[in-house]
């Protein structure tokens, strides 16, 4: 382990003796600005977690959540040893085993299970680290060894993502640090300062500056209320209202024809397209006001710079893809690019992906030509119950879980919980605590938190790699996720030297070194990636011709796609279920992390379900009732909260709680369906219809 006191900043530095130093971490947790950390040890503990001071965009400064790290790595119930089911699925009832025991009997299963057909076998994670290492290296080499199921990985963002990619060419924008310099920023479905605090600060810089700041979002969120402006459009309307926008800068002629003529593939077809939805219209769609259109249409044509932060809420419902697609465009019709504080921001990971060695790291080629199928996480509650058959192939006999938590994340978590209590479903789960998940496993093997391994992280939010260096020893019996997966190759016979690799190999492998130099990383912690301040001020985005692309293969030019559930859509649905449900996460959780973190557990009360007073009056539901949320797909009993923060005909389910800390044992996703988005085959949560009542009425399975 490292002490790294002769290079830390001069405040840390105060603080390191001969029993206490600071040692260089990187913020593990799905957020997209990857924060640079630095954590005091004194005596072997970890007794503080700061933002890095010296880094450009964490300044100095940690969300709420990460900053009660060490709460979390040290809570009471943490999984500290192995543990074997004993009681029935569900149940939470364990005991205690040893290591050899209990990777002896999983290597066994799973040996036994793929001399039948390895594609029995799924593995299923996400971000509950974004390390590379940590993440899918090992891991990765394991299953490709084994010739498992393959994960298509969509829960989160594969819609907005590849919908970036299909018009940029990759999920590339902004650097995040000249949002600073904007005089417009469109804060569009994102709550900066729950979600992107850093970003955040430098809004209000803007913002203090004289900038305009302009919040799109169906719920008044904390971000809503601190912005100049608040549009309150209906959930999975974006599409249109990009359009609407479209519409005014043609008909005011805000274009920059040069930079359309130069740069933009297919503009005739997007001008046609966007002159069918003029401001009434899109104002129809959205239900906001025509006004609002054009007032917003103004502002964004006629100001320099302008900017765009898009965030994922956008795009979790049906037409989420080729909304993002038409967000996109906005900037390359009014020239916006040519300025570093113009542009778009969604995702930054796209930055990354040529510094990475992912097929060193991951070992693909261990596939040996096999070609095993792929199973969607967003839909693994209809696929753990689905039958053998030649489309589907082989019946899922077994899952290994780890950095997620698919019983509490995953859509109609009702059909999820039914998959994971199949007495035939052999289930290993890597973790810190017994989530929802982990309580139907046959096994649950501890796993270490950032504070006790190496890694090494991108960002989608900012363009420095970090890394993460343990600052403690692994507590109790718990081992890092590389470490498990191993020890079973070992036990599998897997004899590839690769399964060697130690944890700081794979670290100091993940990265191309002539992009980002590992004695960078070592020496101050991050290395930045040479990104270019204003990187398509002369067109030149990764895409083939180096031209945004409109009319992109198989996808066709963007419109607006209406919602899965809507009274559009579904009229008989609507008249039974009238109101639009959206689940955005809990201000102090993120996503099913840290719900068991008491002090952010008590800052948060209990599972809410937020209603407008039109609405809530019309139910009889006073502030403060319990509620019954409902559909066909299932009930979530929750407390109503009449706070001024859902539009009418929107009720804003707050989550992602652990089901176990629900009044009837579920959370929102209870409610929420399997059907996926236009593009990137995601899931569509924020795209859901229901009914809200009193708990003593006589609603439908109440």
């Amino acid at each position: 382990m490292t002490n790294i006191a002769q290079n830390t900043p001069e405040s840390a530095q105060q603080h390191t003796t001969a029993a206490s130093r600071v040692v260089r971490a990187a913020c593990p947790h799905d957020c997209p600005d990857t924060c640079a950390m630095l954590v005091t040890v004194e005596d072997g503990r970890a007794v503080r977690v700061q933002g890095n001071p010296e880094h450009a965009t964490t300044q100095g400064a940690l969300c709420t959540k990460v900053s009660r790290y060490p709460e979390r790595t040290y809570h009471a119930e943490r999984v500290l040893q192995p543990l074997k089911r004993v009681g029935p699925k569900g149940s939470g009832q364990f005991e205690p085993v040893s290591w050899d025991a209990a990777l002896d009997d999983i290597a066994a299963r799973l040996r036994a299970i793929a001399a039948r057909d390895p594609q029995a076998i799924l593995p299923y994670s996400y971000a509950g680290t974004m390390g590379l290492v940590q993440g899918e290296s090992m891991a990765a080499r394991f299953f490709h060894k084994l010739g498992a199921s393959l994960l298509d990985r969509t829960i989160c963002a594969s819609a907005g993502g590849d919908a970036l990619a299909a018009t940029y060419g990759g999920k590339v924008g902004m650097r995040m640090e000249f949002y600073a310099e904007s005089r417009l920023i469109l804060i569009w479905g994102s709550n900066s300062i729950a979600s992107n605090l850093h970003f955040w600060t430098l809004a209000q810089q803007a913002k203090r500056n004289g900038a305009k700041l302009v919040c799109i979002d169906p719920r008044r969120t904390e971000t809503a209320e601190k912005c100049h402006q608040h549009i309150a459009l209906l959930p999975g309307t974006d599409g249109a209202l990009a359009l609407g926008l479209m519409h005014e800068l043609i008909v005011h002629d805000w274009l920059d024809h040069d930079y359309i003529a130069r740069h933009v593939d297919g503009w005739p077809a997007l001008r046609e397209r966007a002159l069918q939805w003029p401001p009434e219209r899109a104002a129809a769609v959205c239900g906001i006001s025509a006004d609002e259109v054009r007032g917003l249409a103004r502002d964004y044509g006629s100001t320099r710079p302008a900017a765009i932060r898009l965030n994922y809420g956008m795009q979790r419902v049906h037409g989420g893809g080729n909304a993002v697609r038409l967000v996109a465009l906005l900037p390359c019709l009014t020239g916006a690019w040519r300025h570093r504080a113009g542009g778009m921001l969604l995702s930054a990971s796209g930055w990354f992906k040529p510094a990475r060695d992912d097929a060193w790291l991951q070992r693909p080629d261990l596939l040996a030509g096999r070609q095993p199928r792929t199973i969607n996480m967003s839909t693994i509650g209809d696929d753990l119950l689905r039958a053998a058959s030649p489309a589907f192939g082989p019946k899922i006999e077994a899952v290994v879980v780890y950095n997620s938590n698919p019983v509490a994340v995953a859509p109609h978590s009702g059909r999820v919980v039914a998959g994971f209590r199949r007495e035939d479903l052999f289930t290993v789960v890597l973790e810190h605590f017994l989530t929802d998940t982990a309580d139907h496993a046959d096994y649950v093997l501890p796993a270490t938190t950032q504070l006790e391994h190496w890694d090494v992280h991108g960002a989608y939010g900012h363009t420095s790699a970090l890394l993460n260096e343990p600052a403690i020893a692994p507590l109790g019996q718990s081992r890092p996720n590389t470490a498990i997966f191993r020890a079973l190759a070992a036990r599998m016979g897997f004899t590839e030297p690769c399964f060697a690799d130690d944890d700081e190999t794979l670290v100091r492998g993940a990265y191309k070194p002539e992009v980002v130099p590992f004695a960078l990383l070592q020496r101050q912690g991050w290395a930045p990636l040479p990104v270019p301040d204003a990187p398509f001020a002369e067109g030149g985005f990764p895409t083939p011709s180096g031209k945004v692309i409109v009319d992109a293969p198989g996808l066709g030019v963007p419109d607006h796609v209406p919602n899965h559930e809507s009274a559009a859509t579904t009229p008989e649905l609507a008249a039974r279920y009238p109101l639009a449900m959206i689940s955005p996460p809990a201000r102090h959780f993120l996503n099913s992390t840290f719900v068991n973190v008491k002090s952010l557990r008590s800052i948060e009360g209990e599972p809410l379900v937020e209603l407008h007073p039109q609405d809530a009056a019309a139910r009889g539901i006073a502030d403060g009732d319990v509620v019954v949320v409902f559909n066909d797909r299932g009930r979530h009993v929750c407390r109503a909260a009449l706070n001024a923060r859902a539009r009418p005909g929107v009720v804003n389910g707050l989550g992602v709680w652990w089901r176990k800390f629900g009044r009837n044992g579920t959370n929102v996703n209870e409610l929420t369906h399997q059907r996926l988005t236009d593009i990137g085959r995601a899931p569509s949560f924020y795209d859901c219809l229901v009914e809200v009542a009193p708990e003593t009425a006589a609603a439908p399975g109440a």
